[in-house]
């Protein structure tokens, strides 16, 4: 058996930093804030988010998968999908382009099917989750991963996913 290969995307552009990441704003209503369509299977490692600014409406958050239901994102390019634990390791094998994976979402999309993978409302201003090794959620290859948001006041919000493929 191969070695497994580790990533972590965020939802931006990561691949030229030229100053702190900025945060995306939620919006009003439910926002894909970012989003992943593995090729291959994956494990879900961890994930996180953190607004600019303490809430003054809670927020739901979730990890989520909606088939092969996408939203659709501004695009990752390749080098915004960080090899997480070894820079020598090959490119990941998620899909890049405006319906697979990227983030901030400008259309939902009809989701007829989901899982629920984690999440909750929250006032708090930052949350991460790491799962403990072998209890990783898993997405089939094709499946639409996504880390969406809901609230009814706009705030900005970086998030994270790290995945093993």
């Amino acid at each position: 058996m191969g070695s497994r290969r580790r990533y972590i995307v965020w939802n931006g552009a990561t691949a030229a930093l030229t100053a702190f990441l900025a945060p995306v704003t939620t919006g009003t209503s439910l926002k894909t804030m970012l989003q992943v369509k593995p090729t291959t299977n994956i494990s879900v490692i961890a994930w996180g988010y953190s607004f600019d600014a303490v809430p003054t409406a809670q927020v739901k958050v979730e990890l989520i998968t909606t088939g092969t239901v996408n939203a659709t994102v501004t695009a990752y390019a390749a080098g915004d999908v960080v090899k997480y634990d070894d820079a020598g390791t090959g490119a990941s094998a998620i899909s890049l382009g405006t319906s697979a994976s990227g983030f901030t979402s400008s259309a939902e999309g009809t989701v007829t099917a989901s899982r629920l993978l984690a999440g909750g409302s929250t006032w708090a201003q930052q949350f991460s989750e790491q799962f403990p090794l072998d209890r990783e959620p898993g997405v089939v290859a094709n499946d639409i991963l996504r880390i969406r948001a809901t609230t009814s006041v706009a705030i900005g919000m970086s998030c994270w996913l790290a995945y093993e493929e």
